[in-house]
């Protein structure tokens, strides 16, 4: 039911809140009060058109809000579930219509498409006015109504479910199928794909390390070099030591004739051979200890170069090279174990369609049994309606091929308005009168299967209904009479 309705800037409306109880809720008010107005905003909620024309003069925008109370098994909550809006207690439903004739629609705060918003609204309410008898006469909503007639909501929610489960477990295979069938045409290729990067084994991070690695060993390398290249000046062949050694001892030798004249110098050549020696040792030590060690540094380049060289050939990042190893792996596994996996699914899929079917083909039989229950409830209120030669008839039409959620019967209302024509939809075949009365016959049939009823308290007794059937009201006044037309 409808719990409540939110109306903002709304032709003539700047902001207006409205609860509705359980039961009849009549509004009334004379020519001009803006009736009108309220059915307009209900009607922008439910998916009606968009208007311009409908935003307050100076708003924006306006918007409109719905919440509707709706059972468990309501055929909306389907439709919700179909297209994955949530669904977690009351609808919400709210609509946005901007001056510049721009709409936007929302559904428990979710955006949605007009249309989507439409066949929502039009599965919740049944808007009739002197030109507007949409449910009854629209053949989108007959299935749903003769279902609502006997009874067969839950029966239909369950044929609803196990198309989904149907539909879903054909995807699956579908999907399973698609994914082994592109895996053989590249098996080779995945083969040889597989056992590289297997051999290769590459870890993520690894390249980073190595790239560090390799630059800290080519600095080390650099420095070596020169290491040695020191020690070969300071003890190869060609190192000054021994002859500046062999010249300090001659000199100090010929010290004792020239007297003083040479003892400063020769302090000095002496603290410059001891510097130099420690200089040697030294760079023999640091020599000795650099970790360098060119095959060390070949192997990390090589293998470095080729984590790079699979990156580009892969067209992945080298950190992502072992799990498109795995992948591919899965994907070979596939093909290998595929067919038993595909039975599987085929086997749920076979199942699934074949408890949809049973469901469907039983919703069938029960919808044929209703629909003959329908047309003899409405013959029985024809004749009073001046129609007693016409005929309302339920056409049935069931394609065990052609599943659907709803099922595999098209329903649609026709009726014969004289013996010997032919019957076709109500809208094309009844006049406008004609139409005004079946519709008023199916109304009242459709009435007496559901919860709801509308009582006629009167006192007196319109001469127009006195040729009616009545019955006394239930704990009203006993000359109180319940209308056959206002139940």
């Amino acid at each position: 039911m409808l719990l409540s309705l939110a109306i903002r800037d709304i032709v003539l409306i700047e902001r207006l809140d409205i609860a509705f109880s359980g039961g009849l809720t009549v509004l009334t008010g004379e020519t001009g009060a803006g009736k009108s107005i309220l059915l307009d905003a209900l009607s922008l909620a439910l998916g009606g058109r968009g208007d311009a024309g409908l935003v307050r003069h100076g708003a924006a925008q306006g918007q409109v809000t719905a919440v509707f109370e709706l059972s468990a098994d309501h055929p909306v909550r389907t439709l919700l579930a179909d297209n994955d809006v949530p669904d977690d207690g009351d609808l919400i439903l709210r609509r946005v219509q901007t001056a510049d004739g721009r709409t936007r629609a929302f559904v428990n705060d979710q955006t949605v498409s007009a249309t989507l918003l439409r066949r929502i609204g039009a599965g919740l309410v049944e808007i009739h006015g002197q030109h507007d008898d949409r449910a009854l006469v629209d053949p989108a909503q007959h299935r749903a109504l003769l279902d609502a007639f006997g009874g067969l909501e839950h029966l239909a929610t369950a044929v609803s479910g196990a198309f989904r489960d149907w539909r879903g477990a054909e995807r699956a295979l579908a999907e399973l199928e698609g994914r082994i069938e592109a895996a053989r045409r590249e098996a080779d290729y995945l083969r040889a794909s597989v056992e590289e990067l297997h051999a290769l084994a590459p870890m993520p991070g690894e390249e980073t390390e190595l790239s560090e690695k390799r630059a800290v060993m080519m600095r080390g390398e650099k420095i070596a070099s020169e290491l040695a290249e020191a020690a070969e000046h300071l003890a190869g062949t060609g190192s000054p030591i021994p002859s500046l050694s062999s010249l300090m001892r001659r000199l100090e030798r010929k010290g004792a004739e020239v007297g003083a004249l040479l003892e400063e110098p020769l302090a000095c050549l002496s603290a410059a051979l001891d510097q130099l020696e420690e200089a040697r040792a030294g760079f023999e030590r640091a020599l000795r200890e650099s970790e360098f060690d060119p095959a060390v540094l070949e192997a990390t380049e090589e293998r470095l170069f080729k984590i790079r060289a699979a990156s580009r050939k892969y067209d992945v990042a080298s950190d992502d090279l072992s799990v498109l190893a795995v992948k591919m792996a899965d994907d070979l596994s596939e093909i290998d174990a595929g067919e038993e996996r595909l039975s599987e699914l085929a086997r749920t899929a076979d199942a699934a369609k074949a408890r949809y079917d049973a469901l469907a083909a039983e919703l069938s039989e029960r919808r044929g049994e209703t629909a003959r229950h329908l047309e003899t409830a409405v013959a029985a209120e024809l004749p009073a309606l001046k129609l007693e030669r016409a005929q309302f008839i339920v056409t049935q039409t069931a394609d065990p091929a052609s599943r659907a959620a709803e099922g595999i019967d098209l329903i649609e209302f026709w009726v014969r308005t004289n013996p010997g024509t032919r019957p076709g939809p109500m809208m094309k075949v009844a006049s406008g009168g004609e139409l005004s009365r079946f519709l008023l016959a199916l109304k009242v049939s459709l009435a007496d299967k559901g919860s709801a009823r509308r009582w006629c308290s009167t006192r007196s007794t319109p001469a127009s209904a006195a040729r009616w059937p009545r019955r006394s009201a239930p704990g009203s006044p006993g000359s109180a009479r319940r209308c056959r037309y206002c139940r």
